[in-house]
């Protein structure tokens, strides 16, 4: 089967709906918010989304606990990847590494960045050519920043 990379130019639900339930709650309610600020590029699968993530330019709800340093990515010319994500029943086809690969070739010198919460995840970013610049305690628990550039 080919799988298609895209930007999903409109139904955002299409990718929201594939979220797990705490995610949609942390971006469902606040998209109009950064509809103008952020994209959403999906994978399909017979027209039908089983993968995605959104790349912003501000500072994404997720993170507004990191807003200050946050700003300071954006102006450096970096966008936030946010809520990627593979359908459970799709995981283990590197439709992951697909995504990241695809984003990277439709926005070439494009820098990126990243932070994650599940250590099991470290190799995965760092295969896909991504740096770990640091190591962030957040509340009660660490978190990891991840940062691409091609230049």
């Amino acid at each position: 089967m080919a799988f298609q990379f895209e930007k999903l130019k409109s139904n955002p639900n299409q990718f929201f709906d594939i979220l797990p339930g705490d995610w949609q709650d942390e971006i469902v309610p606040f998209w109009d918010d950064y509809i103008n600020t952020a994209s959403i590029y999906v994978i399909k699968e017979d027209s039908h989304v089983i993968a995605g993530g959104i790349l912003f330019s501000t500072c994404s709800p997720d993170i507004l606990y990191f807003k200050k340093e946050a700003q300071t990515w954006f102006k450096n010319g970096f966008l936030y990847i946010g809520f990627l994500w593979v359908a459970e029943d799709k995981r283990n086809n590197n439709l992951g590494s697909f995504w990241l690969d695809e984003l990277k070739r439709q926005l070439p010198n494009q820098k990126l960045w990243l932070l994650i919460e599940e250590e099991r995840l470290h190799s995965f970013y760092l295969k896909n050519d991504f740096k770990l610049d640091k190591t962030i305690k957040n509340n009660d628990h660490l978190e990891w920043l991840y940062t691409f550039s091609s230049l």
